[in-house]
């Protein structure tokens, strides 16, 4: 019998979800290699750094980071859906998967005794969360970054007149002094543009 590969078993694992959840999945697919890979750029390969990945779905993004980082690293990984986050645990067992929700960023590093990261990675879905959330994310992200760490996201190509997505892209801009868009990765289904985000705008 032919064994099915760990691709097509993060497929299945991520259909599932967006069947039992379709307003919450905010993808048609995993992430590809390519947007993985350019999100988890910004991940230290030295010393021993703290990252935080948000909505890791199936763990195509967990896997990039896995191999930006060096022995002695944390990377934790905070995923809404249970099922994805058992199997982000199952699959990827040298991350420390935390099923909570990314708006309770703060409180959640708290428990793992962590107020600080060197490099927060999203995968989460924008556009489908109302002003107010994605604000009280985007806070949070900004005060446990350490000085000079990055934080990282993308947007879908096809979405970005939606409504959500130019909310989206005014507020990461309101919130962080210097924001990078990146070229599209038409190597994604759908393709996509990553934003990199650096020093955090304090209000007050």
């Amino acid at each position: 019998m032919m064994m099915s590969s760990p691709r097509s078993q993060d497929y299945r694992t991520f259909l599932a979800a967006a069947f039992r959840e379709p307003a919450a999945i905010g993808a048609v697919a995993p992430s590809s290699t390519t947007l993985a890979r350019t999100l988890a750029s910004v991940v230290p390969s030295t010393g021993q750094p703290v990252v935080v990945e948000l909505g890791p779905g199936t763990g195509s993004v967990s896997a990039a980071i896995q191999r930006r980082l060096p022995a002695g690293a944390r990377h934790i990984a905070i995923e809404a859906n249970r099922n994805l986050a058992e199997h982000v645990r199952e699959t990827q067992p040298a991350v420390e998967v935390v099923h909570g929700d990314a708006g309770d960023l703060i409180p959640l590093l708290a428990g793992q005794g962590l107020c600080r990261v060197d490099a927060v990675v999203s995968g989460l879905p924008w556009t489908l969360f109302p002003l107010p959330v994605q604000r009280r994310i985007l806070d949070q992200i900004g005060i446990v970054l350490a000085p000079g760490a990055a934080f990282t996201t993308f947007a879908y190509l096809h979405a970005r007149a939606l409504a959500g997505a130019r909310r989206f892209h005014h507020l990461v801009r309101d919130a962080f002094d210097e924001v990078i868009v990146g070229r599209t990765v038409w190597a994604n289904v759908p393709p996509a543009r990553v934003y990199v985000c650096r020093r955090a705008v304090r209000s007050g």
